[in-house]
């Protein structure tokens, strides 16, 4: 009963009753919740966005650091390698030199190492730059050449060109490549001297050129050239097609130089090169091209070459003086000489004059020749050397052997008339050196034993002269050749050794008349066809120069050409491997060789200044 009126009476507990919400404000409970969770949301967006920006900001600052310190670093090598560049190309120039120049003056680039020396990496944080940002360089490219530049008597100057690229590196892995090329400009200075210097120091010298003589044969030619007119040049025309390579300064007293183009007509002109398309003349002077240069004195008769036959000298006797002291010379059958044909020598009877040699002696300085003769140049054995002299079917052979008997030396003169031998060698006495004159009196014609054959032994000097003449028909090599063909560089096993080959005339030409079934001939030594008196007509007798009977496809030369005059000859190609003992050692030229005076510099207190001029600085990273 109780319980239904507890049920009956249930309205009466209002807190029991079911509530209704409100109208609007209590369905917005919660709102808040939402909101503030959505503002943390965005505050943490927010904040992860500043992070982010912020990092990114970091790096690209680290990056750009990096950059730039990479840059500057690649910079700094290209600084390092240029000033190391030019030290080691001034402690390479020569700071004594001649004008006109007869060698080249400037510094081998071998000598420049940058390349190696910074191959790898190398840190610029040394000395007080130790606690800097770390960086470091690398050099991967070093190009340096040079070309020679005449100013004046007492200074001249060298200019390279280069190129130099440097990888630099600064933290992480960041580096950058910068590419610089210019010209490094050295220029010495020097007091001025006149020396006498041979002939022999000239690759190619040619006094009289006159204009429209013709264009020089092509071909490659090495030592220094100079002629006392203007040099003359040609396009490519067939069978002349080699190029114009000349490794060493070319000069010449004109003020232009003759350009022949395909239609042999002349052009000429004061810059290195001429024409266009088939037209184009363009030697490649690869140690300059010199203009306006003094002109080099011709030899009076700087030596006697009969003389030297005579006494060794070839200095102190007057011509009427020479002439007169042939009479002293005796043939191997003891005949003294009295103008007939036949082979003559000084022959020492006694110790006036054998000296310190026992009697009976070679004296004097070699051998005369009085007529036309054939003469062959043959090595034999380790040390002598054989000279077959033929006149009219008649065969003189003498062999010369300087370390034989004791190192008293030998000389063996055999013919049909019997033998002798006599004590000691030919000597030139100025030098005190072991050295042999053949003058011929007449036409000389040469050759040695063979084709490809040497004909000069090691270290025979060795000078053939002729009063007329003289005709190569084959090859006459040296035994040992002293420098690298085609490079022109100095043998080091040969560069000391002493053989040495100097043909002489002063009264005829240099003939090549090829016998040869290459049709292609060698002659190696110093050849000069010179005289003042053949450049004082104008060369109208036809003499002092080079020419050929038959055709030859290539004349090659060990050693130098110069010319009084120079004439049209039927070689296709001519090249001339410049003898660089005639330069790299003082004095060293055939015995008792023509000889003229150049003007030589000298080093001053303050001898070498360097200047460079950037022509092009690239930032290559990119490409």
């Amino acid at each position: 009963m109780d319980a239904y009126l507890i049920a009956r009476n249930i309205s009466g507990f209002p807190n029991l009753r079911h509530r209704q919400p409100r109208a609007g404000g209590e369905t917005e409970r919660g709102v808040a919740l939402v909101i503030t969770l959505l503002m943390l949301s965005l505050i943490t967006v927010l904040s992860l966005g500043m992070v982010i920006a912020f990092s990114s900001q970091t790096l690209i600052g680290g990056y750009y650091r990096n950059y730039r310190g990479a840059f500057y670093a690649a910079d700094s090598g290209l600084n390092v390698a240029r000033q190391q560049a030019v030290t080691q190309l001034k402690a390479a120039v020569p700071t004594t030199f001649t004008f006109p120049p007869i060698a080249s003056s400037c510094g081998a680039t071998s000598t420049v190492t940058v390349g190696s020396d910074y191959g790898s990496s190398t840190t610029l944080n040394t000395g007080t730059a130790a606690q800097s940002w770390q960086e470091s360089f690398k050099i991967t490219n070093a190009t340096i050449s040079p070309v020679t530049m005449t100013q004046g008597v007492n200074t001249y100057s060298c200019a390279y060109p280069y190129s130099l690229t440097s990888v630099g590196a600064a933290q992480g892995s960041e580096q950058q490549t910068v590419t610089e090329t210019g010209s490094i400009t050295l220029t010495v200075n020097g007091a001025q001297a006149t020396n006498n210097v041979s002939f022999a120091y000239f690759g190619a010298f040619v006094d009289k050129y006159p204009a429209g003589a013709g264009p020089l044969i092509p071909g490659t030619m090495t030592g220094p050239m100079f002629t006392n007119d203007s040099w003359e040049f040609m396009a490519a025309i067939p069978p002349w097609t080699a190029p114009y390579i000349f490794t060493d300064p070319v000069g010449q007293v004109g003020s232009q130089a003759d350009y022949w183009d395909t239609s042999w007509i002349q052009h000429w002109s004061s810059a290195s090169s001429w024409g266009t398309g088939a037209n184009r003349v363009a030697p490649n002077f690869q140690a300059g091209f010199n203009l306006n240069q003094t002109p080099v004195p011709l030899p009076s008769n700087s030596f006697n070459q009969m003389e030297a036959v005579i006494d060794g000298n070839g200095t102190l006797l007057s011509p009427s003086q020479t002439t007169a002291g042939l009479t002293g010379l005796k043939d191997l059958s003891g005949t003294a000489y009295s103008g007939s044909s036949g082979v003559y020598m000084n022959k020492g009877t006694a110790s006036s004059s054998c000296g310190a040699v026992t009697p009976p002696c070679m004296a004097g300085g070699g051998f005369y020749v009085k007529g036309d003769a054939d003469v062959q140049l043959i090595p034999s054995g380790a040390s002598a050397q054989v000279y077959k002299i033929t006149q009219g079917g008649v065969l003189t052979t003498v062999t010369i052997n300087p370390p034989a008997n004791g190192s008293v030396g030998s000389t063996v003169i055999a013919s049909s008339v019997g033998s002798q031998t006599l004590n000691g060698v030919p000597m030139n006495a100025i030098t005190s050196q072991a050295s042999t004159m053949v003058y011929v009196d007449g036409t000389m014609t040469i050759h040695g034993p063979g084709e490809g054959q040497g004909a000069v032994q090691d270290n025979a000097m060795i000078t053939l002269t002729a009063n007329g003449d003289v005709v190569a028909t084959g090859d006459v090599l040296y035994k040992t050749e002293p420098v690298s063909i085609p490079q022109d560089a100095l043998i080091p096993a040969a560069a000391n050794m002493n053989q040495v080959l100097g043909i002489f005339t002063a009264t005829g030409n240099f003939i090549t008349r090829n016998a040869q079934t290459s049709q292609n001939i060698q002659v190696d030594g110093s050849i000069a066809t010179i005289s003042q008196a053949d450049s004082a007509n104008n060369c109208a007798a036809g003499k002092g120069g080079q020419l050929s009977q038959g055709h030859v496809k290539t004349f090659n030369n060990v050693g130098g050409m110069i010319q009084s005059c120079i004439y049209a000859a039927d070689v296709n190609t001519q090249n001339t491997w410049f003898d660089r003992r005639f330069t790299s050692r003082p004095g060293f030229a055939p015995p008792w060789f023509p000889s003229t005076t150049i003007t030589t510099g000298g080093p001053l207190p303050t001898n070498v200044t360097s200047q460079f001029q950037r022509v092009q600085w690239v930032n290559t990273s990119s490409q």
